[in-house]
């Protein structure tokens, strides 16, 4: 459904090095840099980060949430302690199971440093 997910930052160098030590995790490679955008390649789609065109400072959305799959519930923790290692702050109820109506996930949660809502979701079978 999606191409890709764009959010914005006021600081790219610090978004690439919490974004790189984040998605890593996932099995990610670096992202690479493209003028003010930073660019993250996957083989379900691509995540950026950019300094807004508009040179007014980037903010988050009230409400909204990205969330990335994962694999397993070891791989939700590692994107956890990795974002919280690189500068994020830890949100929401700890990271674990969670009940209904759409089944039994694994969640975890954060905020990246320019306050963007992020969640690893792994669906439990």
């Amino acid at each position: 459904m999606f191409s890709h997910v764009m959010i914005g930052t006021n600081d790219l160098p610090r978004a690439k090095a919490f974004y790189d030590q984040l998605l890593g995790t996932l099995g990610v490679g670096p992202g690479f840099v493209d003028g003010h955008r930073v660019f993250y390649m996957s083989p379900t789609g691509v995540f950026a980060v950019s300094l807004p065109i508009d040179g007014e400072p980037a903010t988050c959305a009230n409400g909204g949430t990205i969330g990335f799959a994962c694999d397993s519930t070891d791989k939700a923790d590692a994107w956890h302690a990795a974002g919280v290692a690189a500068g994020g702050v830890s949100i929401e109820d700890p990271p674990g199971v969670r009940e209904g109506g759409v089944g039994k996930l694994y969640l975890a949660y954060l905020r990246d440093p320019d306050g963007n809502k992020l969640c690893a979701m792994h669906r439990m079978g």
